[in-house]
Formats: structure tokens, sequence, C-alpha cells
């Protein structure tokens, strides 16, 4: 088996000892160069950069030889200031069809991390689903790109996905283009406050389920606030306290219940038993499933607004965001930008009203105290 990786380090090896100034990068199955080049034609960079220069050679030994000869006749030509763009851009970059530049992308998205359900997911939902709207026998270029970016909705989430995967996707083949500035000012805190079933709701649709292990499901989710797909990982060796087994996001987490109630005490909810045998290729496979089953149970909201409901019911509680955040799995930046975001004035003033009621609040100074203090200060 040919050693790739160590070839290619020997090519980098002699090309610096000859102080070329280009080294030679293997992008999936193919060949590049890296260097300090000028501005390509259409870019809007004024001053020479850092970028790649697709070949088009396969990474095998007889392109990395190609490789070499060519990194050193760009050296030569970067040397004495007679680089043009206009030649490598039409046979090494225009030439190639996007579908191509996709399906080498996905090699290389792979060749760099394990493929999992979850890396499955992931680049399914962050790039696949973009890619797939560019014209995949067209040559790729920047101005294909933009066009794909400019038929999605400015300042939302699918325009930020756009332009973060089709960024990475020019810089791999080599377009000095940067599309971040387009993706506008969308951010979770923007998003519309969710319409959340209030616990009244919540409970009511639980009495509503006759089927006894989807009725313990939906408790699980309401009670700790799962992700639909956690219910497959959890451990109920610590309850009320449930571990949640879980590598896809955040390892092995701690839930509480809120309220302890549902979970515990004369009138819980039954959530320790059997659940549903969920089944799927990944984990949005699975909340597919607890997705179709609240339709059918006609649950008049999301799977995920059980969840959303636990953080603000949390928040209520005056459970610090540090500690809530650790619970459900999140970052702080998250809960803080999201479900705090989406706490109603009836839920400040509730948090309120509960932290003026503790017996152990600060209290302002008596006025006789006060009279007192000011006399022996005279």
């Amino acid at each position: 088996m040919v050693d790739l990786g160590g070839r290619l380090a020997q090519t980098n090896g002699r090309l610096r000892a000859a102080n070329v100034g280009v080294s030679v990068e293997a992008n999936g199955n193919r060949l590049s160069l890296r260097a300090t080049f000028p501005p390509k034609p259409d870019s809007t960079k004024l001053s020479p950069h850092q970028q790649r220069l697709a070949l088009g050679y396969h990474a095998n030994p007889a392109g990395l030889k190609l490789a070499e000869q060519e990194a050193r006749k760009v050296g030569a030509l970067l040397d004495c200031g007679q680089f043009q763009w206009d030649e490598y851009v039409k046979n090494h970059v225009q030439s190639e069809a996007a579908g191509d530049w996709v399906e080498r992308f996905e090699q290389d998205y792979f060749a760099r991390r394990q493929r999992t359900p979850k890396t499955e997911t992931t680049w399914k939902g962050d790039y696949a689903d973009v890619f797939k709207r560019l014209p995949q026998d067209e040559p790729l270029t920047t101005a294909l790109m933009i066009a794909a970016i400019a038929q999605t909705t400015p300042d939302t989430r699918t325009r930020k996905r756009f332009t973060t995967a089709l960024t990475a996707l020019a810089k791999f083949a080599g377009l000095d283009a940067d599309f971040k500035p387009l993706k506008g000012n969308y951010s979770p805190r923007k998003v519309n406050r969710r319409n959340l079933p209030t616990d009244e709701q919540i409970s009511a649709s639980r009495e509503a389920i006759n089927s006894a292990v989807w009725q313990r499901a939906y408790g699980l989710l309401a009670t700790y606030g799962l992700r639909p797909h956690e219910l497959m990982h959890l451990d109920f060796s610590q309850f009320p306290v449930l571990l949640i087994e879980d590598d896809t996001k955040t390892g092995q987490r701690r839930a509480r219940p809120f309220y302890p109630e549902w979970a515990e005490g004369a009138e819980s909810w039954d959530l320790q038993g059997d659940l549903p045998v969920l089944t799927g290729a990944n984990n949005r496979a699975i909340g597919s499933r607890v997705s179709q089953a609240f339709n059918r149970y006609s649950i008049p909201f999301h799977p995920y607004d059980l969840r959303h409901a636990w953080a603000v019911r949390t928040i209520r509680f005056g459970v610090p965001d540090s500690i809530a955040c650790r619970w459900m799995g999140n970052s702080v930046e998250i809960f803080t930008k999201t479900y705090q975001a989406w706490m109603g004035k009836d839920v400040e003033q509730m948090v309120y009203e509960g932290l003026m009621q503790r017996s152990d609040r600060p209290v302002p100074p008596s006025e006789g105290c006060s009279l007192h203090q000011s006399s022996n200060s005279r």
C-alpha cells in the first residue's frame, strides 16, 4: 500500500529545502498547491494572500511527481512577478463541474472524520442539502455559488447555512471567495419566541395518549427536557436523576426532573419501565419517529417544545444558567441566547415575585435605624 502521506511530506521537504515557497496539499483524491498568490481576477482583495491552486492531478505517486514539478514552476513565476491566474483558473478550476467538486469535497470530509450517524447527519444537513442546489454539470465558479445563495431569504438560518457551506466548498476548490458577508444578521435571538405549551396543556396532552410506552416516553421528554433521540440512551440507575449516555452531543450528563412530582411521589407519571422501540439510521431519523407518534396521538405541539418548556421552567425555578445548560447538554451561550430570549413577561414577573417572597432575601434598613446612625455620626 502506498504511503501517500509520507511521500507528500518528502515532496514538501524538498520544496522547502529549495526555498520554492510553494507547498503541495492533498484535498480528497486530488492535489493542489498552496502559496501566497496575487488576488484572482474576480477577487475583491487587493494584496497577495495565502490561497490554493487546484491542479486536478490525482493524489497518487504519479500525481505527486507532476505536482512537485508544477510547484517549482509556479514558485519561479511568483519570484519574478510573472504569475498569472488566467491559465490556471481556466484549465484547472472552471473546466471541472460543480458535481465533481462536491464529490471530492465529500471524500475529503470523511477522510478527516469517522463516518458515523452523527457525521452523516451533519454532512447531509450542513453541506449536502446545500450543494444539491448547485447545477451539478456546470463549472464551479464564484458566480454560480452566489446565485445559489441569492435564492435563499436574507437574515435566515438557511442563508447562514448556505454561505458557510459554499465558502468551505470555494476554499476547497481553490476559489478566492468568502460568502460569509452575505449571511445577514441571523441569530437564534432574533427567532420569534415559540408559542410554548403551558404546563397544564403538557399534562393534559399526556393523559390523552392511549399507549403506555408512548405516554412514558412523552413524560420523560417533558420532565427532563430530553432531545427525542435521547430516549434511546437513558440510564435509570440513579433515578429520579437520569443519566444520559450520548456521545453525539456532550457525552454522559445528568438531568433533573422539573417538576419532581412528575418523577416520583403519589402523583408521579410512572416514568420507569418499557419505552417504544425506536430505530433509525441517525438521530434525525429517530427524532422523526417521535414526531410521527406526536401526530398519531394528536398532540398539538412538537417534541422539542417539551424541551423548550422545560428550559423556561428551570428559569421560573431560579436554576442558575450554568447548571440548567449542563442538565440540558447545551452551552451557556445557547441557553441564554435562545431560552431566556423566549421568556415572556409573565415568567419574568413570576421569577421576580418568587425572589421577593424568599425569607432570606435582603431587606432595606429600617427608618429608625437610619436616624440612629445619622445621630451618632453627628
